[in-house]
């Protein structure tokens, strides 16, 4: 069994001896490191983590729109063509957005944060507007058959989600995160 083998590698000392000596025991010893590496490691780094993975998410794509490499500028263009502006600033201008929204999820604390996560929640409900496009978003303009386009869009809801979790640990001038 693997918990079994698991205990047979830990160093044998007169705490881990007892501890070991019977299979409850050892149970409730894996259960407590379980308990403690999740409570303490992960619980402690995951908001910080999802910070600095949508920081970075949100710079880099930022960065390709500013310098005209975006994958998904025609996209954008093409979302946003009603706006009474050219579509080639617009994704621009997007792209400085995107990177400000970076930075502020990245170094933000308190309202900043709080003002931050709320822009980027906004921003994120606006590119689901693709899926307004029929043509763009589905194949045969079936909702269950999504293309390129369409799977890049949803794939936004975990970011949203992320958002969410981040908004909902900062609280106006003070902040858990």
């Amino acid at each position: 069994m693997l918990r079994d083998g698991l205990i047979r590698k830990i160093p044998m000392t007169s705490q881990t001896r007892s501890v070991s000596s019977s299979g409850k025991s050892a149970g409730v010893f894996l259960r407590y490191l379980d308990e403690r590496v999740l409570q303490q490691v992960v619980a402690s780094h995951s908001t910080s983590l999802i910070r600095v993975s949508l920081a970075t998410i949100f710079i880099w794509f930022g960065l390709l729109k500013v310098i005209g490499f975006s994958p998904v500028s025609d996209l954008v263009a093409q979302t946003i063509h009603w706006m009474p502006a050219p579509p080639d600033l617009l994704v621009i201008l997007l792209g400085v957005l995107e990177m400000t929204l970076g930075v502020g999820l990245l170094f933000g604390r308190g309202v900043v944060l709080r003002v931050t996560v709320i822009i980027f929640l906004l921003h994120l409900s606006g590119t689901l507007l693709v899926l307004a496009q029929p043509d763009i978003a589905f194949q045969k303009g079936n909702p269950l058959l999504l293309t390129t386009e369409g799977e890049f869009v949803i794939k936004n809801l975990v970011m949203i989600a992320a958002g969410l979790v981040l908004l909902g640990r900062t609280r106006g001038a003070e902040s858990d995160i």
